[in-house]
């Protein structure tokens, strides 16, 4: 089967599991070296924890995307949560409202070749990453 698209449902910590594990599987159909493929679950799991966190429930889209100089594995995050009042301050490394060390959203910028956040008021958030094959 070709990879092209995949949605996973986030609602409980076992949904972040599943999106992990099919995200690293679709990395590693994809041409992504073994390191690759972690460095993209772990941008998955940060994304599904917020979801959890922050939202209560949303999705992960998995998504083989192209260019000219190669193959790349995008993902998007998206809820329709209470969203993120002050998006540079959650982009601080440190900063966190839900008393975690804040690592997460600055974390995956750096993991991730592109990084894309908007977010509404009460209207949810959504954050798309890609990841491009060296």
């Amino acid at each position: 089967m070709p990879v092209g698209e995949l949605r996973v449902a986030i609602k409980s910590d076992q949904d972040i599991v599943l999106a992990r594990q099919k995200g690293r599987a679709m990395a590693i159909e994809l041409g992504f070296s073994s390191g690759e493929a972690t460095l993209i679950a772990t941008t998955i799991s940060e994304l599904a924890r917020n979801i959890i966190s922050y939202a209560g429930e949303g999705q992960i889209l998995l998504k083989a995307v192209q260019r000219t100089k190669g193959t790349g594995l995008s993902v998007t995050a998206a809820d329709e949560g209470p969203g993120i009042p002050d998006i540079q301050q959650a982009m601080r490394d440190g900063f966190s409202t839900s008393g975690s060390l804040g690592i997460g959203l600055p974390g995956v910028r750096r993991l991730m070749d592109e990084f894309e956040i908007t977010s509404q008021p009460n209207r949810g958030t959504t954050v798309t990453v890609k990841k491009w094959r060296q």
